[in-house]
C-alpha cells in the first residue's frame, strides 16, 4: 500500500501504518507554506487563526514558543543551519494532535526532508510505527534535528584546533578575520538554541492515548538533557575562542610594539646623527681631520646609544 501522496506543489502526506495497530500517522510536511496551504489546514483541521498566521514563513517568531490548545499542540523551534558559511536558524512549526504530525518550514533545514524521504522508504524501523504516537514521531524528528546540532559543534572544534595551530603560523589578519567568523557562529548557536531546554522540559507533560506519562517524559528527558549538552559544549567553545582571540590580539600587538620599538631606535639613532653631520658636515672634503672626527663622533655616538637602550632593555 502507498504510504506516500503528494497533494499539493508545497504539501506532502506520508502515512506511518502499522497493520498489527488500528490506528496510523499522518504527517503532513509543507514547504515554503503560503495563504494556499494555511487554507488547507483551516479547511481540514480547527487550528486557531493566530497559529496558521504563525506558521508563514514571512512571520518569523524571534524565540522558540509552546502553546497546549484541547486539541492539538502548537510549537515553534528554530535549529542552526549552516548558509553561506554562516550559522542561520531555521525555523519548523509543528501542529501535534491525536493521529497526526504537521512540519512548516522554509526548506532550510535539509535534515527534515531527508528523514521524511528515509520515513517514506524505511518507517518499519521507527519507534512511531511501533507505537503509531504522533508524540513519538515528534520526538524522533526533533533527536534527528538535534544531532545536526553536535555535527555543527564538531565542525566547530575542527575550526578552533585549525585555529590554534595557524594563530602562530598564518598571516595575522587571515586569522583574526576565521575568529571572528568562528565566533560569530558560535554565538549564533547558543542564541538559537538557548530555549531548547525549557521547550523538551515541558513536552515532557505532553498528553498521549497511545504512549504513557513514564515513555513520554523519558523520550523527551532524553532530549531536554542532549539541550543542555549542546549549550554547554557551545559556552566551551565560546570561552576557548575567546582565549584564542586574545592571544591572537597579543601576538599582534607583540608583533605591532618590536615594529614600533625597532623604529623608534633606528630614529633616536639617525636624529642625533643627522644633526651632529649637519653641524659639523658643512664644507669638509673628505680625508680631511674633521671629516674623519665627524665619522669617528657619529659612529661613537650610535654605540653608546645601543649600550643605553639595551640596559634599558628597549632592545
Amino acid at each position: 500500500m502507498k504510504n506516500f501522496e503528494q497533494i499539493s506543489k508545497k504539501i506532502q502526506a506520508l502515512t506511518i501504518d502499522n497493520p498489527r495497530q488500528p490506528s496510523n500517522i499522518k504527517w503532513y510536511n509543507i514547504v515554503n507554506p503560503e495563504k494556499k496551504e494555511i487554507a488547507y489546514l483551516k479547511k481540514k483541521f480547527n487550528f486557531k487563526d493566530k497559529h496558521l498566521e504563525a506558521s508563514l514563513v514571512r512571520i518569523s517568531a524571534q524565540r522558540p514558543m509552546i502553546f497546549e490548545e484541547k486539541d492539538y499542540v502548537f510549537i515553534i523551534l528554530h535549529f542552526p543551519v549552516i548558509e553561506k558559511g554562516q550559522v542561520v536558524p531555521g525555523e519548523i512549526e509543528f501542529f501535534v494532535g491525536h493521529g497526526y504530525l504537521i512540519t512548516l518550514h522554509d526548506n532550510k533545514i535539509k535534515t527534515l526532508n531527508n528523514f521524511c524521504e528515509y520515513c517514506k522508504n524505511d518507517s518499519v524501523f521507527l519507534e512511531s510505527y511501533n507505537l503509531e504516537s504522533s508524540a513519538v514521531l515528534l520526538y524522533e524528528i526533533l533527536e534527528k534535528l538535534i544531532q545536526d546540532s553536535y555535527a555543527l559543534l564538531d565542525k566547530n572544534n575542527i575550526e578552533i584546533n585549525k585555529l590554534e595551530k595557524g594563530i602562530f603560523e598564518s598571516e595575522q589578519e587571515v586569522v583574526t578575520s576565521q575568529l571572528l567568523i568562528l565566533k560569530r557562529n558560535i554565538i549564533n548557536i547558543r542564541r538559537i538554541v538557548e530555549n531548547h531546554k525549557n521547550i523538551m522540559k515541558k513536552l515532557t507533560e505532553m498528553k498521549s492515548s497511545l504512549v504513557s506519562k513514564e515513555q513520554i517524559m523519558k523520550y523527551y528527558g532524553t532530549l531536554a538533557e542532549h539541550s543542555e549538552r549542546i549549550w554547554e559544549f557551545s559556552d566551551t567553545q565560546k570561552e576557548i575562542i575567546d582565549s584564542l582571540q586574545n592571544t591572537s590580539e597579543s601576538i599582534s600587538d607583540n608583533k605591532t610594539n618590536n615594529i614600533m620599538k625597532t623604529l623608534t631606535v633606528l630614529s633616536a639613532i639617525l636624529m642625533p646623527m643627522n644633526l651632529l653631520a649637519t653641524i659639523l658636515g658643512m664644507n669638509l672634503n673628505p680625508g680631511t681631520y674633521p671629516f674623519s672626527l665627524v665619522i669617528v663622533s657619529m659612529i661613537v655616538m650610535a654605540i653608546v646609544l645601543l649600550i643605553f637602550f639595551r640596559k634599558k632593555r628597549w632592545l
